[in-house]
């Protein structure tokens, strides 16, 4: 997406909507905060604020969009909450548990709408999936189903899988521990967990994972690597030759393997939350909802140059396949 036509989505929506749903004014303009520890996402906001216009809620005349990037430092979140909060927002789009927990702890009143969250249960956000409680609701990302199609993808795509590398933060390797090692021991893989704690470390964890005998690797990475970063580590892995599996499309389109959660679907369907709760909806008593929608996007000049054959069922399961 070029710049100019994500400023005209950002700002443009109300273009789109007849004269008769504008005129449908809400009570007053809305201020939706959004936190969020990575770089400013265009996909992903693009998908919440159509999520937004499908159920006739106009950007400049319904609400706006206070936003607080951290351009991957997820020390700054902190600071940043407390200027959401500053800034009178009358609800939190959060990404992810560390993000979500960031602005629960500096307000118990706003009403927080996670999306992405790998396990809501870390430090207490919620209660229950079903009754979260609180003022924390949303949207898990990791399930055992989830775990389990990548898993099984990227066992046909590695001949003789069965022994994958899990590079990811040590602070976050819990929130993925679980659904992960459950999934890959139905698939008789082996997981070999190594500290990922920034881009700069990515040469010597792909080294370690090698030297351990891992045939592939799981990046645990999110979206808080930059994307000069990001084209740093896909170059890296093709260099060293390293079937790496990562878990957001923009890995994909710089040269990434394989890509199966839809996290753009997850945001689009958070609007809906958002506009319940701004509608007066408890956000304790919204459950918390796990994807239903997976895309599967295989680059194939990638899998080529690593000497790996992509089978034809594979291909033909393929959201879109990257030439």
């Amino acid at each position: 997406m070029t710049r100019r036509a994500f400023i005209t989505l950002l700002g443009g929506t109300a273009a789109t909507w007849p004269l008769a749903t504008r005129a449908q004014q809400r009570e007053r303009m809305r201020r939706i905060g959004f936190l969020r520890a990575a770089p400013p996402p265009e996909r992903d906001l693009g998908a919440f604020l159509r999520g937004l216009a499908s159920r006739g809620w106009v950007q400049g005349r319904d609400f706006v969009v206070v936003t607080q990037w951290g351009d991957g430092n997820v020390a700054r979140l902190p600071e940043l909450a407390v200027a959401l909060v500053n800034a009178g927002v009358d609800i939190i789009l959060a990404e992810g548990v560390v993000t979500t927990r960031a602005a629960r702890a500096v307000t118990t009143d706003i009403p927080i709408v996670m999306a992405g969250g790998v396990d809501p249960f870390v430090g207490g956000l919620v209660k229950s999936l079903a009754r979260p409680g609180g003022n924390v609701t949303g949207f898990s990302s990791a399930q055992m189903d989830i775990e389990g199609k990548g898993l099984e993808i990227f066992k046909d795509m590695v001949p003789g899988l069965a022994r994958v590398a899990v590079l990811v933060p040590r602070i976050a390797r819990n929130l993925f521990a679980s659904t992960q090692e459950a999934a890959a021991k139905a698939l008789g893989i082996d997981l070999l967990y190594i500290d990922l704690p920034g881009p700069e470390a990515a040469g010597t964890a792909m080294r370690q994972a090698i030297s351990a005998g891992a045939q592939g690797a799981l990046m645990r990475v999110g979206p808080f690597f930059s994307s000069s970063q990001r084209q740093a580590i896909v170059d890296l892995a093709a260099e060293l030759r390293l079937p790496v599996m990562y878990e957001r499309r923009d890995y994909i389109e710089q040269g990434g393997l394989t890509y199966v959660p839809d996290i753009a679907d997850l945001y689009r369907r958070a609007a809906g939350y958002v506009v319940a709760i701004l509608a007066g909806a408890n956000p304790g008593d919204l459950p918390i909802e796990q994807p239903t929608k997976f895309e599967l996007v295989l680059n194939l000049k990638t899998a080529k140059a690593l000497g790996l054959e992509v089978p034809l069922t594979l291909l033909a399961r393929a959201d879109e396949v990257i030439e």
